[in-house]
């Protein structure tokens, strides 16, 4: 379609959003956008419908079919509860739990994804104000519910907001549901389909009792109880980015008998403009810096935090000179494994049916860790659904110790099922004051790691491209690393491709092709080399963007040659990313 025509079926689709059935509001900003002279933001607007993917909704909020607004929400939470009336129809009383978190529009649109519910005849537990994510999968879970929602949009810019569907177990949905549900959603297509019309009497709010079972049930994950008191004044910084973690995080750390948590009272503020930062990301180091500050004034040995709907956590240590350093996510998932495993190992509790769950793209240090204590490892697709999915075939006959993934998401506990700060930045403070109870920091903890499984260094490297062209070059970009895969990275020969789309394990020096047995295909390209590195290569499925996530091995002789190879890792993953075109 030429941009003439593309224009002209906008230009149609927008005009409808004049008609009475739509707010002022909503009518006046459409009619600004088709007078305007520049044509891009009604393009961008109208160009598509904002998709109810895999995870639900995320997108730019404003009017339009491809923005979040009350009738994308309305049409998602219509067509999710037309769905939930087939599956459940049996059901004296089909019942789900709405949270939200501290965004701009986020109370706006759980109060109205409650209300389409409520006004299809489904009872809402909707909770009292900002809550964090993994709480709302707690909830589901805890109340008997059948389904979720959590309007979020996680760490992403604060133009942004997006809507998280969950499952009776508490998990984000997959196969069939997810499929299913996207169908529902996607008959919704005029606003006359959407029931408004609330019924009061069908919504419950709810916040205190649950918050004190889930914090007394995260309580239940402590594997040092004795040393966390002994340790009761070990100095921790805790930021919750504006976000949702005050409710809860300083809380489920006072539990543990951590007395000396300290705030960053600027980010205590719950906001969706996040105005001390420019992105409220852990994972970006901008967004830790008044924590990395408050820790210099104080003296706190480490720094946690999380993000907006705190489902992801964010780590600073110091190192052996006393600098903060941020520790990644790779690095955070092994360190936890590592802990978990080690202590079950010292009390005696292993029987053999344990086991651990990563994701794909995430460091193959956890898979060393685990086959040297001769524990079961699953490796899944990237988000905690899939986590969730190895969690419920696991049920009957494994016990779960621990599951994490590189994108700064760890889950400890069985009692939620997506990712969890709350709990993991509890047990983040209990393996300091273990490791401090051996002397140790948790940088110390790390180099020991290392030094005993082996030494590899990860980075993620996200390209953004955004709008209609960007989506484009991000098709483009994936047919030819599949129609021109490299031939070396590094120096290094590439012996091995995984290609997710058609699942086939092809292996270059053998010929040898082999079937790999996932649930179901994910546009995923994996290429393993002879030095032992590994790349990985996907298009974000809620964000505009192409990640490339680069693993690299190298020789570490001793511990105090770690930071000589970080330096030597950091060089090798330039020219990785460099022979990808991805710098």
């Amino acid at each position: 379609m030429d941009n003439k025509e593309l224009l002209k079926v906008v230009t149609e689709k927008a005009t409808k959003w004049l008609d009475p059935q739509y707010d002022e509001a909503t009518r006046a900003e459409v009619k600004a956008m088709l007078e305007a002279d520049d044509k891009t933001p009604l393009i961008e607007a109208f160009y598509k419908d904002l998709e109810f993917g895999t995870g639900g909704l995320r997108g730019i909020m404003g009017a339009g079919s491809n923005r979040m607004n009350i009738y994308t929400v309305g049409a998602a939470t219509q067509g999710l509860a037309n769905y939930l009336k087939s599956v459940f129809k049996d059901e004296p009383q089909i019942s789900v739990v709405v949270g939200h978190d501290v965004r701009n529009n986020s109370r706006k649109f759980a109060e109205l994804t409650a209300d389409v519910f409520s006004a299809n005849g489904i009872k809402v537990y909707l909770f009292d104000g900002p809550c964090p994510t993994p709480e709302v999968s707690y909830a589901i879970r805890k109340l008997g519910c059948q389904s979720g929602v959590m309007v979020t949009a996680s760490h992403n810019p604060k133009d942004y907001n997006g809507y998280k569907a969950y499952w009776s177990d508490g998990a984000q949905m997959i196969a069939p549901h997810d499929v299913k549900t996207i169908e529902y959603v996607s008959a919704i297509t005029s606003v006359d389909q959407i029931n408004f019309k609330a019924d009061k009497s069908l919504i419950q709010e709810i916040g205190k009792d649950i918050d004190e079972q889930y914090l007394a049930d995260i309580h239940t994950l402590s594997l040092a109880p004795e040393i966390d008191k002994k340790h009761a004044d070990m100095k921790i910084v805790y930021t919750p980015i504006h976000g949702t973690g005050l409710r809860l995080v300083f809380d489920s750390l006072k539990l543990w008998g951590f007395e000396n948590v300290i705030h960053v009272p600027q980010q205590d503020v719950q906001s969706g403009d996040f105005p001390t930062v420019v992105s409220p990301n852990p994972e970006n180091s901008e967004a830790m810096t008044l924590g990395i500050a408050k820790a210099k004034e104080t003296g706190a040995s480490l720094v946690l935090a999380s993000d907006p709907d705190a489902d992801r956590v964010g780590l600073v240590v110091r190192d052996k000179e006393g600098n903060y350093q941020l520790v990644n996510g790779n690095q955070i998932c092994m360190l936890l494994i590592y802990y978990i495993i080690t202590q079950n190992v010292n009390m005696g509790l292993l029987n053999g049916n344990e086991y651990v769950v990563k994701t794909i793209v995430t460091t193959e240090a956890i898979k060393r860790i685990a086959d040297a204590n001769k524990i079961r490892i699953f490796d899944c697709y990237t988000g905690f659904k899939w986590i969730a999915d190895v969690m419920r075939n696991e049920e009957a006959t494994g016990r779960y110790l621990g599951g994490g993934e590189e994108s700064y998401g760890f889950l400890p506990e069985t009692f939620v099922r997506d990712k969890d700060s709350v709990s993991t930045n509890s047990l983040i403070a209990e393996c300091a004051a273990w490791a401090a109870d051996q002397g140790k920091n948790l940088y110390e903890l790390l180099v020991d790691i290392y030094d005993q499984y082996g030494f590899s260094r990860e980075r993620g490297v996200s390209v953004v491209r955004p709008g209609k062209s960007g989506a484009e070059e991000i098709v483009a970009m994936m047919r030819n690393f599949r129609e021109n895969p490299p031939k070396t990275l590094a120096g290094s020969p590439v012996t091995c491709i995984k290609d997710y789309s058609d699942l086939n394990c092809r292996n270059l020096k053998t010929g040898e092709v082999e079937k790999m047995n996932f649930p179901t295909t994910s546009n995923v390209l994996q290429f393993f080399t002879e030095a032992g590195d590994k790349v990985s290569v996907r298009p974000s499925g809620t964000e505009p963007k192409i990640k490339f996530y680069v693993e690299v091995r190298e020789d570490m002789p001793s511990k105090d040659k770690y930071e000589e190879t970080v330096a030597k890792a950091e060089k090798h993953i330039d020219q990785v990313l460099a022979d990808l075109g991805a710098k």
